[in-house]
């Protein structure tokens, strides 16, 4: 597995879909109930699992100093009050905008020029940079606490 079993266990579905909610909503220019059903739909698919080991990294990039046991206490001391508050939104940018194509892509929102652009080099890079982007910004919002 490419992140501890834990992290799944504290940055459950909900606790994610509610951090990206407020993004998601802006960037498609929707209410942010619409944004939680298809944010909760794109990550029961494959990118689940693709989003915690980003988050994952970006945590253990972003505070060196703690290990892995320390580093998840963190993120359970985020979460223990109000774990399924919003997240701040984003300014969207082409990271975010790749990100945001994936979870279209996976619940079938996009359309198929959008899915052969993402399936080039180029696209597969930018989703990764995406990815990444997530990651970091989840990594932010889970471990910002005590």
């Amino acid at each position: 597995m490419r992140y501890p079993p834990r992290l799944g266990h504290l940055a459950t579905r909900p606790v994610v879909v509610n951090r990206l909610v407020p993004t998601y909503a802006k960037a498609h220019n929707i209410d942010e109930q619409e944004a939680s059903q298809r944010l909760t739909r794109a990550l029961a698919g494959r990118i689940w699992e693709d989003l915690l080991a980003a988050t994952w990294e970006a945590m253990k990039g972003r505070v060196k100093r703690l290990d892995e046991l320390r580093l998840l206490d963190k993120v359970f001391n985020t979460l223990e009050e109000r774990p399924l508050r919003y997240g701040r939104a984003m300014e969207t940018n082409p990271a975010w905008s790749a990100f945001m194509m994936m979870l279209d892509l996976e619940i079938g929102t996009a359309g198929d020029a959008a899915r052969r652009v993402m399936e080039t080099e180029q696209g597969r890079k930018m989703m990764a940079a995406g990815l990444a982007e997530a990651g970091m910004f989840l990594a932010t919002e889970l471990t910002k606490g005590k």
